[in-house]
């Protein structure tokens, strides 16, 4: 009699509709429903309206008590309250050159990976303007500046035409059967390099 007892109890607990019951208890009884969902209390607290009467305890000056610096908007970023600032103090360091040229720079790997991809042609002469064309450079700027980085694995025989190069790049290139052409172009001429179609007459 018990064991027939044991066995309708576990055929009773093992039946769908009681295993739908019980998971439906306690997804209930453990899961938080979306309607229920909220902060903690003392999360949120009232903004302080300052300068709304005396029995506020903040009316009148505001808790900023009477005149003074303080009692101001602000006190400017680098004030010391009128001995000599940090920024004073230290010494001045080196010069910004306004005569400096910013060029962009290419290295060799890159290049080669341009070309390998498709996007150069290593039959021509690669000039600059064809290097920003193709989104080697982003913009001419002062012109473009050849670096030897990837130049063990460089072995394309090109003849390239930039601004300048590095004494290491002309010699991979050169090793490989190519050459390079450093040529000079000042603002205005790069512009007419990269637009030929705003420049009718050529200055």
């Amino acid at each position: 009699m018990q064991s027939l007892l044991a066995s309708v109890s576990r055929l009773a607990l093992t039946s769908p509709a009681y295993r739908v019951a019980l998971a439906v208890q306690l997804r209930s009884a453990s899961l938080l429903a979306l309607n229920e969902l909220k902060l903690p209390k003392g999360a949120h607290k009232p903004r302080v309206r300052v300068g709304r009467g005396i029995g506020s305890g903040l009316g009148k000056t505001s808790g900023r008590g009477h005149k003074g610096q303080y009692a101001r908007s602000t006190v400017r970023p680098g004030f010391e309250g009128g001995q000599t600032p940090l920024y004073r103090r230290l010494p001045k360091r080196g010069f910004t050159n306004v005569h400096a040229r910013d060029y962009q720079v290419v290295n060799l790997d890159k290049l080669q990976y341009f070309i390998e991809a498709g996007r150069l042609s290593r039959d021509a002469v690669i000039t600059m303007e064809e290097m920003k064309d193709v989104g080697l450079v982003k913009n001419l700027r002062d012109g473009v500046k050849l670096l030897g980085n990837g130049k063990e694995g460089f072995s394309l025989p090109l003849r390239l035409e930039v601004a300048q190069a590095s004494q290491s790049a002309i010699a991979a290139v050169e090793a490989a059967g190519g050459s390079v052409r450093c040529v000079y172009y000042n603002r205005l001429g790069l512009r007419v390099l990269t637009h030929p179609e705003k420049f009718p007459i050529t200055p």
